[in-house]
């Protein structure tokens, strides 16, 4: 019996070359796909999310039933291709997995009629979108690089990512610029963002390659023949990352004298939340993430590898299976789970009290600001913060609050527990966040023998409490 997939985690390799092409300033991409595969990114312009950008350099041919079915798709392609000649703009043709079911391949149309025009197919029934956007990265360098000698230019740096559809990437790309800058070199190209597609023979002349995502341009950054280095998360990934950055461009010195001042400056309310009275709770802190690799992984090493909590789990969301993310979830309970809105919904499915922090798609969520940062050490400072916030929130949560009793309310009858029912309660509130525990356990005691006396009972045994348990 074929095995049923929960909560598909990625889109497939045709969206990872809109979300690639369409990043490009100068280009418009016509998608060989059918009637509403484009409705969401092509026309949502009053309401979108990161997860949906509204790209407006893209233009689908349409197919119908007629075209799939009978004719194939080259004259609608050629009748796509014919209004947008004038566009000014570099025309990138991309097949979908309906166009390549029914074996529409243009490359010899395109050759004979459109030679300007350039033609990738997708792959989309093959690859997902990390795979996709690691093929259509090296693609548009293999077919726009103008061939000549790589001429170096001292202290440049190109940052290979992000594309549309990657989560938090305006923070993460400002905070890894500001590293950069802050080190002594300069940032020669954000590819593809802020690219264009005759730029893109120029990434060889860069001193430095940084690569965003582990998820994908790893292909790119070693094909282009210079130094790579990878986006850091916490505290020593980012100082080893400055100092390379120094090392590899000549600016050592500056790189040293830039990392000392981000210790008395930047990184100064880590230090600050570190020595107050907060630092007793990380170690009890529990969490868990469902994230793409970079994520899962920076995540980890930052917050247990450095600060100390306890990681329950962390899963790269591009090859987990759900249904094992969702029972980590529902047996661990995290105090907080850094994920996407499935395990938005597995956390719902049990009402449970953990602390829901967005780290990637699918999800509908907006983070444009550059202030939200899971990278280098704004991100350090960023994710503290939050932490400390959440937990000081918790801490609200479950103050005891005094409520205005009436004259005539009755006392609560006295309701005993049985040794088996007490030593139930402490193994559920054991699995409770540390800081809650007490206010957690008090108020299942008084939910537990409220229930007993509607039921008329006078003793809380093992089967009563798994009632509201």
């Amino acid at each position: 019996m074929a095995k049923t997939v929960r909560d598909e985690s990625t889109a497939s390799a045709y969206w990872a070359a809109v979300n690639t092409f369409c990043a490009l300033e100068n280009v418009h991409v016509i998608a060989d796909a059918p009637v509403g595969c484009y409705n969401l990114v092509g026309v949502a312009v009053m309401d979108y999310t990161d997860a949906v950008p509204y790209l407006e350099n893209l233009t689908p041919t349409s197919l119908t039933e007629k075209e799939i079915a009978s004719s194939g798709s080259s004259e609608v392609v050629q009748e796509t291709l014919d209004k947008l000649g004038d566009s000014g703009k570099q025309l990138i043709l991309i097949s979908s997995a309906e166009s390549e079911m029914i074996g529409s391949d243009h490359q010899r149309l395109l050759e004979m009629r459109y030679p300007s025009v350039k033609f990738f197919p997708s792959n989309s029934l093959g690859e997902n979108e990390w795979q996709g956007r690691d093929r259509a990265l090296s693609w548009l360098f293999d077919h726009f690089d103008d061939g000549m000698p790589a001429r170096v230019e001292p202290g440049s740096v190109s940052i290979i990512g992000p594309t549309y559809g990657c989560f938090n990437s305006p923070s993460d790309l400002a905070e890894i610029k500001r590293l950069v800058a802050g080190a002594g070199a300069s940032v020669r190209h954000v590819y593809p963002f802020e690219s264009k597609a005759e730029q893109i023979a120029d990434l060889k002349n860069s001193e430095v390659i940084v690569v965003m995502y582990r998820e994908f341009g790893t292909v790119l950054a070693e094909k282009l023949g210079r130094p790579v280095l990878y986006a850091p998360f916490g505290l020593e990934e980012t100082t080893q990352f400055i100092l390379s950055i120094g090392e590899l461009t000549g600016r050592k010195q500056q790189a040293e004298r830039f990392l000392a001042n981000e210790k008395k400056t930047t990184l100064r309310p880590l230090w600050d939340l570190w020595r107050g009275p907060q630092s007793e709770w990380f170690p009890t802190i529990r969490f868990g993430v469902a994230a793409a690799s970079s994520y899962a992984r920076g995540l980890e090493t930052f917050l247990a590898g450095e600060m100390g909590m306890q990681c329950l789990f962390s899963y790269d969301s591009s090859d987990a299976d759900n249904a094992v993310i969702r029972d980590e979830i529902m047996q661990k309970q995290p105090q907080f789970l850094f994920g996407r809105m499935p395990d938005k919904i597995y956390l719902a499915e049990i009402d449970a009290r953990t602390r829901f922090i967005p780290a990637g798609f699918p999800g509908p969520i907006v983070r444009r600001a550059l202030g939200t940062p899971f990278m280098g050490h704004s991100g350090a400072v960023w994710l503290i913060q939050e932490i400390v916030n959440a937990l000081y929130d918790i801490l609200f949560a479950f103050l005891p609050i005094t409520k205005r009793q009436s004259g005539s309310a009755q006392p609560a009858p006295v309701v005993t527990w049985t040794p088996e029912a007490n030593a139930l309660l402490e193994e559920i509130v054991r699995k409770a966040p540390f800081i809650s525990q007490i206010s957690f356990g008090r108020e299942m005691k008084q939910k537990a023998e409220a229930h007993a006396a509607k039921l008329g009972k006078d003793t809380v045994t093992p089967e009563l409490l798994k009632q509201i348990a």
